[in-house]
């Protein structure tokens, strides 16, 4: 696993309407979760056409999107996203519940958590998705 010893560091989006909720989820996740992956540096965005003009300039490793952002919620950027950008980078949606799961599967989205953010569900998710995304 060669990327993982790289200095690097993974760019991670991180959407949502709510200032507070960019900074519940970047707080929880740290600037590096996890010993066998590089540090992170976010990217917040506020609004849903930045999200798309930046998944679609690249560069991003993982996007964690709002579901319950408004005007535009994460679950249909996250099924946008994966439908118009080839390679789509893996896109973990945050949901108003856990019997939404099921909305996350629509969007096409690899991974889901509930609100609230629960730091260790959240890392746990996240790690899983950048470490699949260093394997390939």
């Amino acid at each position: 696993m060669a990327d993982s010893n790289r200095s690097t560091p993974l760019r991670v989006l991180v959407y949502s309407n709510d200032a507070d909720t960019r900074r519940q989820i970047m707080l929880a996740l740290g600037s590096h979760p996890h010993p066998e992956l590089p540090g992170l540096e976010y990217l917040e965005v506020a609004t849903a056409p930045v999200v798309i003009d930046q998944m679609d300039a690249g560069g991003i490793d993982l996007a964690i999107l709002d579901g319950e952002a408004a005007p535009a919620g994460g679950l249909g950027i996250a099924k946008q996203l994966k439908d118009e950008i080839d390679r789509c980078p893996p896109v973990l949606v945050l949901t108003g519940r856990p019997d939404d799961a099921w909305l996350a599967n629509w969007s096409r989205a690899e991974a889901a958590v509930a609100h609230p953010i629960d730091p260790i569900r959240l890392t746990e998710a996240v790690v899983t998705l950048l470490r699949s995304r260093s394997a390939a």
